[in-house]
């Protein structure tokens, strides 16, 4: 009598534990290419992006067309001039390196001006989300495009769309 009261005590906890916790997952991507403002910050970085690789490009065509001359002429330099020349080619080209750093490296006025503008559209993102998961009363929501690994998801789980109804856009409805 014991064994089958553990049994079904044992039974009841594991259902218990089971429906204790419910989740969701969105998925990002397709909410943010609902979003006017993120396509449109998407438009700004890339066209402020383009702008710099072209000026990059532009001091590196410099920096080539230099060395050329410098190559051309170098039969006709002294020492000294060659030294001189082969040093404005040198500087010039770390100068050209720097920029193209301080515009695309790491901490880079690029990826600063990114988290500038991307930040507040996460925040509003992040708001509706959260909004969705207490009304609905979910325990954890997941993103399907993030690290975690997810091999199988119920689309009934989906809650992106009541995330992009949330933020006032209609799903399926992609901004331009």
């Amino acid at each position: 009598m014991k064994k089958v009261i553990l049994v079904l005590a044992f039974t009841f906890l594991g259902f218990t534990a089971a429906f204790a916790q419910r989740f969701g997952y969105v998925d990002s991507d397709y909410i943010l290419k609902h979003m006017p403002d993120y396509v449109s910050a998407q438009k700004q970085l890339g066209a402020l992006s383009d702008q710099w690789q072209k000026e990059v490009d532009n001091r590196f065509q410099e920096i080539d067309r230099m060395y050329k001359a410098y190559q051309a002429d170098q039969v006709l330099m002294s020492a000294d001039m060659k030294k001189r020349r082969e040093d404005e080619v040198v500087n010039k080209e770390k100068a050209a390196k720097d920029f193209q750093r301080q515009k695309f490296g790491p901490n880079g006025e690029l990826e600063t001006k990114s988290s500038s503008i991307m930040k507040p559209i996460q925040d509003r993102v992040a708001k509706a989300v959260q909004a969705v998961a207490e009304a609905e009363n979910l325990d954890m929501i997941f993103d399907k495009n993030s690290e975690v690994i997810m091999l199988y998801a119920n689309p009934r789980y989906d809650k992106s769309a009541d995330v992009i109804t949330r933020l006032g856009l209609k799903p399926g409805v992609f901004a331009k």
